[in-house]
């Protein structure tokens, strides 16, 4: 297993690759790898004969007051864990190698950025758009992988590789949790004791959700209600968004009369988590 910081390092391991004849699965990540990343990386392993880990905080997806700078980084253990789980090669840019002086490009879109995560954070799908078109570029894989627990960015990614025309397969891989019911996730790490514990309405409110979609509500907002009432009894908890949209268009709904998806975006303290659940998963 390889790290490798430039592009023409991926490009030239790649081609060796594809001259023997080998797929390419690809799992962008920006680092501090846990068993979220782990899951994506096991099942590139499955399906290809080599996979390529992107190991990269993307500035261009943060916003000014976002935590770009304190975002947690750890090259040695995600070169550990990228061992560990099959993978062959570890692309890990600086800021200058993916966006040269002059960069002036972008990948944009309209509709499916347009609510949840998008509303908060208005650069930063703009800036996943770019950056994984770049990576998808650089690498050229037959199959990338990501995680459900980042829905609209997955619908988002299925979506501009459908309208770009790329010959490549998304792969979507279910949320990975903690045994409490925590989702997995990089800012997990922000968390002090107190706030560990009050982040689990995240998941009790996801179970409550489910429960009443199991037992035939179909009304989005009793549904959403009854979620944001238990989160609001969480001091430490102050709610961005709870929704539930089209799983296609990421438009909010009045009523579960399609694949739909509930997601919400929580901040506990100062560290915004999120966290879903598909309608037809339940």
């Amino acid at each position: 297993m390889r790290v490798v910081k430039t592009i023409d390092e991926v490009r030239r391991q790649v081609k060796e690759w594809r001259a023997q004849g080998l797929t390419v699965g690809l799992v962008p990540t920006m680092g501090y790898l846990h068993e979220g990343h782990a899951s994506l990386i096991d099942a590139s392993h499955r399906d290809n004969d080599r996979t390529v880990v992107s190991d990269f905080v993307n500035p261009m997806q943060f916003g000014p007051t976002e935590d770009l700078e304190s975002y947690p980084r750890d090259i040695e253990h995600d070169a550990a864990l990228v061992e560990a789980h099959g993978g062959d090669l570890i692309f890990h840019p600086e800021p200058e190698e993916m966006y040269h002086e002059g960069f002036s490009s972008f990948v944009d879109m309209t509709v499916l950025t347009q609510e949840l995560c998008g509303l908060s954070r208005p650069v930063h799908f703009r800036g996943v758009c770019t950056v994984v078109s770049k990576l998808f570029n650089i690498v050229k894989p037959d199959r990338a992988y990501f995680g459900k627990k980042d829905a609209q960015q997955l619908a988002v990614i299925r979506h501009m590789v459908d309208d770009l025309n790329m010959d490549i397969e998304i792969i979507g891989c279910p949320i990975i949790r903690e045994a409490d019911g925590l989702a997995k996730s990089s800012r997990n790490t922000y968390l002090n004791a107190d706030e560990r514990k009050a982040a689990l309405v995240l998941s009790q409110a996801i179970a409550i959700g489910k429960d009443m979609v199991k037992n035939g509500e179909k009304d989005c907002a009793a549904i959403i209600g009854s979620m944001k009432q238990h989160i609001e009894a969480e001091p430490l908890a102050r709610i961005d968004y709870v929704k539930i949209v089209d799983c296609a268009t990421m438009q909010q709904i009045e009523k579960l009369d399609r694949p739909a998806l509930c997601a919400m975006a929580v901040y506990i303290g100062k560290t915004r988590l999120i966290d879903n659940f598909f309608t037809e998963d339940v």
